[in-house]
């Protein structure tokens, strides 16, 4: 039972109504105390003696916006305003029934240090690594993976501000766009995290002639500000074959982190012949294994550690090599290569490919493609206000972890053993109650009391 409360008498639909808000106010109660826990930390520049809402209450409607994939600021206005069932849960959680107007939201976040809420992302991920969710996952037993990757958030025809970055195309046409470079930590359950995020953004002094910001620039930066706040977190960085570089592995090596990059066919074509002639010599460095639920998928290993490869600055570096030829029931091939400063061997190289290097697709799948078109809106411009996007694209993130805790966690799957479908049924559902649920304050607080345990899918 979520409520203290049992002559409540509930229909069918109801009790479906009740479990889900339980699981919702449960799973955060229990990971990260309350709401106002989670936002109650960023600084209010407003002047006090205007404020009709709180700056949590603020940030957790953002929040809902995206929780509930309402996709706009504007269907905060048409679904969840002026509903007296919503009302009564925000009295329950703020102390007044009035849910703040979209434009109110906007209107406070341009004024927001967007640092302070960048880190609550990364407090969130820190309870859960210190509540030990995530040590299931943990490769070889020890490091945390982090998928970095770049994504598109915006683009416009014409100039959106002083710091798009630009494209022209050969017909004379310039995109204007906003991307972003995304450190996720990610599990072979399909736990996709934020755990830190770099805007890629030119200065507003930025020169005729000057290079642009890019992926690479910002992923330094990303690297400077993760090493800053996790010091001592064990990490191995899963990139793609960008990251495929001298300056790439000397970020990691002087972090003392390991890493697993994805390396193409045209990469690095000395590593390349320099691999093939040191495997000719160590030809006893393969083995095979087959996967798959039926084991249906064969997958055949070939590996060589301390392939010395000197980068265009001169730095000499020793990365170890590993290629897997993937064999389906149906005859087709995949090839995949990474180079990683983790030793391989005969007992960790199909640990490391499958449990490591393609964990580095979740950032993609269970990341930005959830994030773009599994209701979230990714792409929309929720602000064109360069202060309050960023704010917005942050409590994307907050969002998106704590739904991901709710659908794989033990409450959700207690209370619907055949689950609801797909994440967007999961959230219509969450809309339907919040609009719905005809529930006192009192009854609302009282969801998720009590002591119990959240346990998740380790398979």
């Amino acid at each position: 039972m979520y409520l203290k409360n049992e002559d409540y008498q509930k229909t069918k639909l109801e009790k479906e109504y009740f479990e889900l808000l339980g699981a919702m106010s449960g799973t955060v109660k229990h990971f990260f105390g309350s709401w106002e826990k989670i936002f109650g930390e960023v600084s209010d520049p407003r002047e006090e003696n205007l404020l009709q809402y709180s700056l949590p209450n603020l940030l957790f409607t953002g929040m809902l916006m995206y929780f509930l994939r309402l996709g706009s600021r504007r269907q905060i206005n048409f679904d969840l305003r002026k509903n007296e069932n919503v009302e009564e849960k925000y009295h329950a959680l703020w102390g007044i029934r009035q849910i703040p107007h979209g434009d109110t939201l906007n209107y406070a976040f341009q004024k927001l240090d967007v640092d302070e809420v960048q880190e609550i992302v990364c407090s969130l991920v820190e309870k859960l690594i210190r509540k030990k969710v995530i040590n299931n996952w943990r490769l070889l037993g020890r490091y945390f993976c982090i998928a970095i990757d770049g994504t598109g958030e915006l683009t416009f025809p014409e100039r959106h501000c002083e710091n798009c970055l630009t494209k022209t195309y050969k017909s004379g046409k310039i995109l204007y766009y906003h991307p972003v470079v995304e450190a996720k930590l990610v599990t072979p359950n399909g736990f996709a995290f934020s755990i830190m995020t770099e805007f890629v953004e030119n200065p507003e002094d930025l020169a005729k002639g000057d290079k642009q910001d890019c992926e690479f620039k910002a992923f330094k930066r990303l690297a400077k500000g993760l090493k800053k706040r996790f010091p001592r977190l064990p990490i191995c960085l899963l990139l793609d074959g960008l990251f495929a570089n001298g300056p790439a592995m000397t970020v990691c090596e002087r972090n003392k982190w390991k890493y697993i990059t994805v390396l193409k066919d045209n990469d690095l074509k000395n590593i390349h012949r320099s691999f093939e002639v040191a495997w000719g010599a160590h030809k006893e460095n393969n083995k095979t294994v087959q996967v798959g639920g039926n084991q249906e998928v064969t997958q055949k290993y070939r590996w060589e550690n301390g392939i010395k490869y000197e980068d265009s600055k001169k730095q000499v570096h020793y990365p170890n090599i590993a290629e897997c030829i993937e064999t389906k029931a149906n005859g087709s091939k995949t090839k995949h290569k990474w180079i990683t400063n983790i030793p391989i061997s005969f007992n960790n190289v199909d640990v490391l490919s499958n449990n490591g290097g393609r964990s580095r697709w979740k950032i993609e799948n269970e990341g930005f493609n959830v994030q773009k078109n599994g209701g979230y809106n990714l792409e929309h411009a929720y602000s064109r206000d360069p202060n309050a996007r960023k704010v917005f694209y942050l409590l994307l993130q907050i969002a998106h972890l704590i739904f991901q805790l709710i659908e794989k966690g033990s409450l959700f799957r207690k209370a619907f053993p055949k689950k609801l479908g797909s994440q967007r049924n999961l959230a219509k559902r969450l809309l339907e109650a919040w609009r719905n649920l005809n529930i006192s304050s009192r009854e609302f607080r009282n969801l998720g009391e009590g002591r119990f345990q959240i346990r998740f899918d380790t398979s």
